[in-house]
C-alpha cells in the first residue's frame, strides 16, 4: 500500500517531465553531439550547418570555452582542417601546440613564436574520432580542446 501511494504521488510529476536527450552520431557510429530538448524539439527540425572557408570566418564562428576566453576554434566538428586563434595577454603567449589521440599518442607537436597568434592543423591523415589539442603556454600553464574529426 506504502508504495503505491508513492507511484500515485510521483505519477503526474513524472508524465510532465518530457525532456529528450537527442544523440548525433558520425558514420563510423561515433557520438559527436547531444542535445537536451526542454520541449517541443524533433530530430528532423535540426538543419545542416554550412561549412565555411577559412578565409570567410567572422568572429561570431569561432567557438570558445567562456566568453572571456582568450583561445577560438572553428570548426568542430572538423573534416580537413582545425583553425585555432588566441590572444596575447600580459606577455604569456602559446609556445606549443600538440595533437593527441584518445589513447594518449603524441601526433603532432607545433613550436609556436611569440607573436604568433593563430595555427591551422591539418586533420586529413587523421582517422574519423576523438583527438585533445593541448596549448602550452609560456609560464607553464596548458589548456586542452576535445576535437572531433568526421
Amino acid at each position: 500500500m506504502k508504495y503505491i501511494l508513492h507511484l500515485l504521488l510521483l505519477m503526474p510529476f513524472y508524465f510532465q517531465a518530457q525532456n529528450k536527450v537527442l544523440f548525433t552520431y558520425d558514420t563510423a557510429g561515433n557520438q559527436y553531439q547531444r542535445e537536451l530538448c526542454i520541449s517541443g524539439c524533433s530530430s528532423s527540425a535540426k538543419s545542416a550547418k554550412e561549412i565555411k572557408e577559412i578565409e570567410s570566418l567572422t568572429e561570431d564562428d569561432l567557438l570558445k570555452f567562456s566568453p572571456e576566453d582568450v583561445i577560438s576554434y572553428y570548426p568542430n566538428p572538423v573534416k580537413e582542417e582545425l583553425y585555432l586563434q588566441w590572444q596575447l595577454v600580459q606577455e604569456n603567449y602559446v609556445m606549443a601546440v600538440r595533437v593527441y589521440s584518445m589513447t594518449g599518442q603524441m601526433l603532432r607537436d607545433f613550436q609556436i613564436g611569440s607573436s604568433v597568434n593563430n595555427l591551422s592543423i591539418p586533420f586529413q591523415q587523421y582517422p574519423t574520432g576523438v583527438y585533445l589539442i593541448l596549448l602550452s603556454y609560456k609560464d607553464g600553464g596548458e589548456k586542452t580542446i576535445k576535437i572531433i574529426k568526421q
